[in-house]
C-alpha cells in the first residue's frame, strides 16, 4: 500500500487468476510486447549490433577453450573476479554450430534477457495482481536503449545474468515467504517443491557471488525478507539445503580463493576506482544525475541530453515515496492466512522496501566510486540492476494515474487529486516516450555498426590470404581479430609506442614472440598507424603495406 494512494480492488493479496483463464487483451498485448522486445534484440543480433569489442572477445574465446576441452577458466581472462558463465553458457552454441561467431555467442545473452523479461512480469503481477500495470513494466523492459541492450546482449561478463537471477530471487522469495509453513497455505505449501524452491535460491545466491558482486545489494536484501519470514524454517531443513546449494553455485570462487590465497574483492575495489582519484562533484554528476538516465534507459547512444535528465529527478522521490509507505504496510498487524494464491500484504510490503533498498545501495556504491567521476557515460552499466526495481518504483505512479489520491466529500475527485493523477500521468508518459526515443535512436546505429562489422570481417579475409598467423596490434583489436579468426590469427597486444601492452592470454604473447616475423595491424587513423607510418618513412623497405577500408596490415620483409 503506498502513502495516500487507494488500493485496488486487484491489488496484493489478491487470489491470482484461475488456471487456464483466457489470457484476453491485456495477456494478448503482454505477449506481443514479449515478443516485440526479443524480436527487437534479435533484429539486433542479426546485424552484428550493438558493437563487439575484445573484452567480449575474451569471453568468446574462453567459451571456445572450454568447447574445445581445452580449459576451464573460473575468472575473465587477466584478472580474478567476475565469473566466466556467459563462456559456459555459449560453449555448447560453439560445440553444436562446429565453431565460435558472435551470434553464437551472444544467443545464450538473448535467452537469459527472455527470461528477466518472463520473470519480472510474474514478480509484478505476484506483488501487484494488476495485469495491465504488468503490460506497462514489460512494455518499458521490451523497448532498449544504447546502453540497455549492450548489457543485456553483449557477453561481457555478468551484466546479462545478474538481472534474470535477482528477478527470479525475488519471485522465489515472495512465494516461500507467503507459503511459510506457519501460515499453512493449501496452494503454496508443499514440503518437496518448497524445499527445490530452497535450493534454488541458494544455489542461484552463490552463483551470483562468483559471476559478478555489483547484484550483490539484491542477493542481500531479498535474503534479509527470507530470513525475516522464514527465520525458524532457516534452522532446519531448509536452511542445511539453502546452504549447501548456495555453495555449490559459488564453487567456483570459493575453490580457487582456497588454492591461490586470492581475494576476489581486492580486485573489484580495483576496478571500481579504488586505486584512481575524482573529485566528488563528478562523483556526485556521475553517480545521481547521469548514471540513473543512463543506466535505466532513457539516454541517447553515448550521451544524455539536458531533457533525458528528468529521470535523476523523479527517481529519488520515488525510492522515498516506495521505501515510507513499504515500511509503513510493514508495520501493520499481519492480517494471518491468506487466500489460496494469493501474496500476504506485509510480504508485498517487505519484498518493495527490498527492491527500494537495494536500489539506494546500487546507487550509492556507484556514486562513492570513482568510475562515476572519472568514465560516467560508460560506467553507468553498473546501475544496470536497478531495472529489477522498476515494478515496485512504478507501481504508486501507476495508482495515481489510473485512481487519483481518492475522493472528495461530494464523491468527485478533488482538484489536488486531479492535478496529482494528470502529473502521474505525464510521468509514465514521459518514461514511456524517452524510453522509446532512446531505443530508436540506439535502432539509427545498426547500419553503421553492421559495416563496421563488415570491414572487420574483411580484415580477417585479407589476414588468411595473406598467410599470416601472427600479429601485433592494440587492445581493442587483438582478441577481438583472434576470436573472429577461431584463433587462425594470433595476436599480442602492444601500446602506441610499439612496447608490449596488456595480454589478457599471455598464451597468445609467448606464440608471437616465438614467431619469425609477427604482422602489425592498426586501425586507419590510429596512433598506432602514425607510429607505423613514421617506421615507415624511417626506414624505407622494412615494411610493407597493405589497406583496406578501415584498417591498415604491415608486412614485415
Amino acid at each position: 500500500m503506498t502513502v495516500g494512494v487507494r488500493e485496488q480492488p486487484n491489488g496484493a493479496g489478491s487470489p491470482r487468476p484461475r488456471p487456464g483463464a483466457r489470457p484476453g487483451l491485456v495477456g494478448w498485448l503482454t505477449g506481443l510486447a514479449v515478443l516485440a522486445g526479443v524480436g527487437y534484440r534479435l533484429w539486433m543480433l542479426l546485424h552484428a549490433a550493438p558493437p563487439t569489442n575484445s573484452d567480449e572477445a575474451t569471453m568468446g574465446l574462453a567459451a571456445l577453450h572450454i568447447a574445445r576441452g581445452e580449459g576451464f577458466p573460473v575468472w575473465f581472462y587477466g584478472q580474478q573476479y567476475m565469473g566466466t558463465l556467459e563462456a559456459y553458457l555459449a560453449a555448447p552454441v560453439f560445440a553444436v554450430a562446429g565453431g565460435p561467431s558472435l551470434l553464437g555467442l551472444r544467443l545464450p545473452t538473448l535467452a537469459l534477457y527472455a527470461l528477466f523479461l518472463l520473470l519480472t512480469w510474474r514478480l509484478t503481477l505476484r506483488l501487484t495482481g494488476d495485469r495491465w500495470f504488468g503490460l506497462l513494466v514489460v512494455a518499458l523492459l521490451a523497448l532498449g536503449s544504447d546502453r540497455i541492450v549492450k548489457n543485456q546482449l553483449i557477453a561481457g561478463g555478468g551484466y546479462p545474468e545478474m538481472n534474470a537471477a535477482a528477478a527470479a530471487l525475488a519471485v522465489l522469495a515472495v512465494d516461500l515467504a507467503t507459503g511459510r509453513p506457519e501460515r499453512r497455505s493449501a496452494d503454496t505449501w508443499r514440503p518437496g517443491w518448497r524445499l527445490a524452491r530452497w535450493a534454488t535460491w541458494g544455489f542461484l545466491a552463490g552463483l551470483m557471488l562468483w559471476v559478478d558482486p555489483l547484484v550483490l545489494p539484491y542477493v542481500a536484501a531479498i535474503g534479509a525478507v527470507l530470513v525475516g519470514f522464514c527465520r525458524r524454517e532457516l534452522w532446519g531443513a531448509a536452511g542445511a539445503l539453502l546452504g549447501a546449494a548456495a555453495a555449490l553455485g559459488a564453487a567456483p570462487l570459493l575453490l580457487h580463493s582456497l588454492l591461490t590465497g586470492r581475494n576476489p574483492l581486492h580486485a573489484v575495489l580495483a576496478a571500481g576506482g579504488a586505486n584512481a582519484s575524482a573529485g566528488w562533484a563528478d562523483r556526485l554528476h556521475g553517480g545521481l544525475v547521469l548514471g540513473p538516465p543512463l543506466g535505466m534507459g532513457f539516454c541517447s547512444p553515448g550521451r544524455c541530453a539536458t531533457w533525458q535528465l528528468w529521470w535523476a529527478l523523479v527517481l529519488p522521490l520515488l525510492l522515498v515515496l516506495v521505501g515510507v509507505a513499504a515500511w509503513r504496510a510493514l508495520r501493520t498487524p499481519d492480517p494471518g492466512p491468506v487466500a489460496p494464491g494469493a501474496v500476504s500484504p506485509q510480504v508485498v510490503a517487505a519484498i518493495r522496501l527490498a527492491l527500494v533498498l537495494a536500489a539506494v545501495a546500487t546507487i550509492g556504491a556507484y556514486t562513492v566510486s570513482s568510475s562515476a567521476g572519472l568514465t560516467p557515460v560508460e560506467s553507468s552499466r553498473y546501475l544496470s540492476c536497478l531495472l529489477i526495481s522498476l515494478p515496485a518504483l512504478l507501481w504508486p505512479v501507476w495508482t495515481v494515474a489510473r485512481h487519483g489520491l481518492g475522493r472528495s466529500g461530494t464523491g468527485r475527485h478533488g482538484i489536488g487529486s486531479t492535478l496529482t493523477r494528470s502529473v502521474a500521468v505525464v510521468a509514465l508518459a514521459a518514461a514511456l516516450g524517452t524510453a522509446a526515443h532512446a531505443t530508436w535512436r540506439a535502432a539509427e546505429t545498426v547500419p553503421a555498426t553492421r559495416a563496421a562489422e563488415a570491414r572487420h570481417s574483411e580484415l580477417v579475409s585479407t589476414l588468411r590470404q595473406l598467410g599470416v598467423r601472427h600479429v601485433r596490434a592494440g587492445y581493442w583489436t587483438c582478441n577481438r581479430l583472434t576470436f573472429a579468426s577461431a584463433e587462425q590469427v594470433v595476436c599480442a597486444v602492444v601500446d602506441d609506442t610499439l612496447r608490449p601492452g596488456f595480454d589478457r592470454y599471455p598464451a597468445y604473447r609467448r606464440e608471437v614472440d616465438g614467431a619469425a616475423a609477427p604482422a602489425w595491424v592498426a586501425p586507419a587513423g590510429s596512433p598506432l598507424a602514425e607510429v607505423l607510418d613514421e617506421r615507415q618513412r624511417v626506414s624505407p623497405g622494412s615494411l610493407d603495406l597493405v589497406t583496406i577500408e578501415g584498417w591498415r596490415i604491415y608486412l614485415p620483409r
